[in-house]
């Protein structure tokens, strides 16, 4: 079970994809949903608020696409996850109750605030690098997640 909601995944995913792949084009929109087995449509949003955030740079044109809008060792992932969180889809109502409001969303917030410091430590070069190396599936025991 990830901790992460699936929409911060494939933020993570595709800002690690276009750090990879855009080095001499900007990656389309169309090719990194087929990479990730996603319709183009399901991803666009987060991509839309990756450029509004200046994590991508969208690129018009024939040819156009995404591409960093800054050095991959400057783009923390806590950064995209919570880019990624502002994305709204039509399911992520929750009903409001004086039990969430005054019980559960302020713990689960403080544990959000801690997994975020972890999440700080980590960025876009660190996890490009890894795949670059050979090593994608590195061992958890390598990650240092203390909180």
């Amino acid at each position: 079970m990830s901790l992460l909601p699936r929409k911060g995944l494939l933020a993570i995913a595709a800002v690690v994809d276009v750090a990879l792949n855009a080095r001499d084009r900007p990656v389309s929109a169309k090719a990194l949903a087929a990479r990730h087995g996603l319709p183009p449509r399901h991803l666009e949003p987060v991509l839309q608020a990756l450029v509004h955030d200046g994590i991508l740079r969208g690129v018009r044109g024939p040819h156009g696409g995404y591409a960093l809008a800054r050095e991959r060792d400057h783009i923390g992932i806590d950064e995209i996850v919570r880019v990624a969180a502002t994305v709204r889809d039509e399911d992520d109502d929750v009903a409001a109750s004086p039990l969430i409001a005054d019980v559960v969303s302020p713990a689960v917030a403080e544990a959000e605030r801690a997994f975020s410091g972890a999440l700080s430590r980590i960025n876009v070069d660190d996890l490009a690098r890894r795949v670059e190396s050979g090593d994608e599936h590195p061992s958890s025991a390598e990650i240092d997640f203390t909180i």
